[in-house]
């Protein structure tokens, strides 16, 4: 498990992978996106909390739901795409804790502090969500994050309850490669990162 991946995994997960914002008509099989979550869900949380919960929106009813909540060219975006992911964290996910962690009661810290939950849930969900889009690309599906939609409006369409809350979105297909803008720069070592 300690082997360099070769350049043509890393191509695909991080080099050359692109995010899409147009998509082949080609559908995404319900078996993929179950076999999508058992690859993500390995990924590593604190105290293995996994917070992160997921909908896949596919279906025209479910497109038209979320449509009202995202803003300016997202919801051509998502209507196109064959799934779009809520990409949602638990605000209770420490009910689960003593499934998932049974060491010792590592949902103490958060039963009656709803705060130190959230910011638990959010970091932890958003790994999460990360782990969803280096799966999908491992599984040969590209990704198109979004961040451009009202959050309360998401919640309350999808988590009536109130419990889950939405983090981003994220479509998923096989992306139309000959709509892509070119990259873009990123910050070069000396100007992201320092030693200590």
């Amino acid at each position: 498990m300690t082997q360099l991946l070769s350049a043509e995994a890393l191509d695909q997960l991080f080099i050359r992978a692109r995010s899409h914002n147009a998509w082949l008509d080609q559908s995404v099989p319900d078996a993929l996106l179950s076999h999508l979550y058992d690859t993500l869900k390995q990924g590593p949380t604190s105290n293995n909390c996994c917070p992160a919960r997921f909908v896949f929106v596919r279906s025209d009813a479910g497109k038209q739901q979320l449509l009202p909540a995202l803003k300016g060219h997202n919801g051509e975006k998502m209507l196109r795409a064959p799934v779009t992911v809520i990409v949602a964290f638990d605000s209770e996910f420490y009910r689960y804790l003593p499934e998932l962690f049974p060491a010792y009661d590592a949902g103490a810290p958060y039963r009656d502090n709803p705060q130190a939950a959230y910011v638990a849930a959010l970091r932890n969900g958003s790994l999460q969500g990360a782990y969803l889009m280096l799966a999908a690309r491992a599984l040969g599906l590209d990704c198109g994050p979004m961040s451009g939609f009202d959050n309360a409006l998401v919640d309350a369409t999808f988590f009536a309850d109130g419990r889950w809350k939405s983090n981003f979105l994220c479509s998923l297909g096989y992306g139309d490669h000959t709509a892509l803008r070119p990259v873009g720069p990123r910050l070069t070592f000396a100007q992201a990162c320092r030693l200590a």
